[in-house]
Formats: C-alpha cells, sequence, structure tokens
C-alpha cells in the first residue's frame, strides 16, 4: 500500500502528506489505537472489507486465538493484494511516461 501510494510523487511533491493521511486509516482502522470489537457493528461489517484489519488486526488474532473467519480474512488479503500490484503497476507506467515527459 505505501509503494502504491508513493507513486503519486510522480505527478505531485505533496507524497508525504498523502501518506500521512493514510497513517490516520491505518492507525484507527488497523486494530493499533483500539481493538475492532470496540466500534458499532455496521462499522465494523464495512472495516472488515477494507485492507487495515488485516494488517495487524486479523494476524493478533489468529495469534490469541480469537475466532476469525479464516477464509473471508485470506480472501480479502489476497483480494486487496491483487487490486493493489494491479494499480501499482499501472501507475508505475503512467508516472514513467510522466516523468520522461520532463526531460528524463
Amino acid at each position: 500500500m505505501q509503494y502504491t501510494s508513493a507513486m503519486l510523487a510522480f505527478w505531485t511533491e505533496r507524497a508525504s502528506a498523502i501518506e500521512q493521511f493514510w497513517f490516520l486509516f491505518y492507525l484507527f482502522l488497523s486494530g493499533m489505537l483500539a481493538p475492532l470489537e470496540m466500534f458499532p457493528a455496521a462499522v465494523r461489517a464495512v472495516v472488515l472489507w477494507t485492507p487495515f484489519p488485516y494488517l495487524i488486526y486479523f494476524p493478533a488474532s489468529i495469534l490469541v486465538e480469537m475466532p476469525v473467519n479464516y477464509t473471508q480474512g485470506y480472501l480479502t488479503i489476497l483480494g486487496w493484494s491483487l487490486i493493489l500490484l494491479g494499480l501499482n503497476r499501472w501507475l508505475w507506467r503512467k508516472g514513467l511516461k510522466q516523468y520522461s515527459g520532463m526531460g528524463a
């Protein structure tokens, strides 16, 4: 995720600010600051389809043997990995065209 968001540096000098903004979502939605069980059920249902809980919450739940949906977890990780890989490759090709157009 970070490498893909870093591709924005091809177009803007504010890539660091975008990364810091993205980090706010990571802090709150990954379970780092508060467990996801503290969220309302409707919010938690939406959050579980984002990539953030699978960076900290899901592995930690497995380690402490909490009941988790393994199928949803691994499929969501695979899905987000494929989405971000595709986005990464597309941004890389577009960024090289943008950068090479500047005389490099």
